[in-house]
């Protein structure tokens, strides 16, 4: 974002009618709620953010609200060692500004927090922290926050809380959103996401060239599971799904199920000789075969109409369960290593990511968060930053779960998916996810690409199934999200992610 303010100035629009524009978005937002006479505090930092803080006062007061400016400056430090933009707003300024102090707050029905901006990468002690904690008990008061930019305290890059962070009803951001504003816990400090445009032409992205996004249909609408009327079940995909002995079979029947609804054509389930007649009455459009053995199943996974195959749902940990997984590492299709696949990758990481970066079609892994640390024990930052890690060492995509899942490819590319709902946290929901990406890959989708949208799909899955879905009514709330059809894509002025837009007016 600092790159995309250089570039924009460079390019003859001053910072100051950036800083202008900003403080006018934020101001436009809060006059639709509230009326004159209402009163505002609005809470300044030292720098950038601060000056949008001047702004929007300035703004609020010329349209009949009571304001006062909170300025809150390092110690030592007054007023006039403002620097650039922000000593101009301050300058325009013309209400009553005072030392922050917590009792401030006291009396206003809204508080601006224009402390930090997205840039904070320390955490936040002393007197800011609180001034934080009063203005997170006056919004539990009732009173309304709207944060500038990112709620002060919330690393813009990680989405970690730095010591304390404010809570807000509504945040205002710049030109594109943050990974703070989709990795949690920063997502849950946002409350309403407003997105403003403020004179950033979107052609600075060129130069910039951003590796992380919001997932949404400018990464898939290509992709999106539609066949030809010509199209029969082998032309659009053969799948293969393994399974457990009878005791577990129920994983790989729900992320059977999956992969037939999300875009195979035709879905074989290997499964022990146990526990054949229970995944033959689940289903009966899936394909059925005995596996006595890994062996067998290792012969099964040679079938050479195969576009894909998911592994690991209740799949087993025996020692003997790696013959099978080695054998589909070698061979053409695609695949899903998930569950139990995952944890034999982790007793023997070196060879697995040895046999994957030999492989010509895609790999994807599908960890929660235990079975992450067991395949990348010594990975730590950021959710971001792990997944992206985990993709360059392993030569997979990798696909990190959770409210707040990231996909990341081994080129660095990552996704930040922001559509999962409380209705997946239930047991067998992976097992579905998987099974949406094994339908995608065996439908000939692009491995990347097709984990985003799967990703996309399992969000709106449980949205449609709603709270108190069990994981098969997820798998079969894949109709209502396929019969709704591909999302549209509106590219210009950052639509693309899908928060509520905001356009400056003076």
């Amino acid at each position: 974002m600092v790159r995309a303010d250089a570039l924009t100035i460079a390019g003859g629009i001053p910072g100051e009618r950036l800083m202008e524009n900003a403080g006018y978005a934020v101001a436009d937002v809060i006059c639709a709620r509230f009326s004159q006479g209402t009163r505002a505090v609005v809470l300044c930092g030292a720098g950038n953010n601060g000056g949008d803080g001047f702004v929007i006062a300035r703004v609020l007061k010329q349209r009949g609200f009571i304001v006062r400016v909170a300025l809150a400056l390092p110690e030592g430090m007054t007023v006039r060692d403002l620097k650039g933009d922000a000593a101009g707003a301050e300058r325009a300024w013309r209400g009553e500004t005072l030392p922050a102090t917590p009792d401030l707050f006291d009396g206003a029905m809204v508080i601006v927090d224009a402390l930090y901006g997205a840039g904070l990468s320390r955490d936040v002690t002393g007197r800011d922290a609180e001034l934080i904690a009063a203005v997170n008990a006056a919004r539990r008061r009732g009173v309304l926050v709207y944060a500038v930019d990112l709620p002060s305290g919330i690393d813009g890059r990680t989405g970690e809380v730095r010591g304390t962070a404010i809570v807000a009803d509504e945040t205002v951001t710049f030109f594109r959103r943050k990974p703070g504003h989709l990795l949690l816990p920063g997502r849950t400090h946002c409350g309403r996401m407003r997105l403003a445009q403020i004179g950033i032409a979107p052609d600075v992205l060129t130069e910039i060239a951003p590796m992380t996004a919001a997932n949404g249909p400018a990464l898939w609408a290509d992709c999106w599971p539609e066949a030809a009327v010509d199209s029969h079940k082998y032309s659009r995909g053969a799948a293969l799904v393994a399974s457990g002995p009878l005791a577990s079979c129920g994983a790989a029947r729900l992320a059977a199920e999956a992969t037939l609804r999300a875009g195979a054509g035709i879905v074989t389930v290997a499964t022990p000789p146990d526990a054949v007649a229970t995944v033959a009455a689940w289903r009966a459009a899936l394909v059925v075969k005995p596996a006595a053995d890994m062996a067998e199943l290792a012969t099964l996974l040679g079938e050479p109409r195969l576009r894909a195959a998911v592994l690991g749902p209740g799949l087993g940990l025996g020692d003997d369960v790696w013959q099978a997984i080695r054998a589909a590492l070698e061979g053409d299709m695609a695949l899903v290593l998930d569950a139990d696949a995952i944890t034999q990758a982790s007793r023997r990481p070196e060879e697995a990511f040895a046999l994957i970066k030999r492989r010509q079609a895609g790999l994807v892994f599908t960890p929660h968060e235990g079975e992450f640390q067991r395949l990348f024990p010594d990975i730590g930052g950021s959710k971001l930053d792990r997944t992206r890690a985990a993709a360059a060492r392993s030569g997979a995509i990798v696909l990190l779960k959770g409210p707040d899942t990231v996909i990341a490819h081994p080129d660095g590319r990552a996704v930040i998916n922001e559509n999962g709902t409380a209705a997946l946290a239930t047991a067998g929901s992976g097992d579905v996810l998987a099974g949406i990406i094994g339908g995608l890959l065996a439908a000939g989708r692009p491995a990347f690409e097709a984990t985003a949208l799967a990703a996309w799909m399992h969000g709106e899955a449980g949205r449609i199934a709603g709270l108190g879905s069990l994981a098969d009514e997820i798998a079969s709330a894949l109709r209502g999200v396929l019969a709704a059809g591909c999302p549209e894509f509106k590219a210009p002025m950052g639509e693309e992610t899908g928060e509520d837009k905001v356009v400056a007016t003076d």
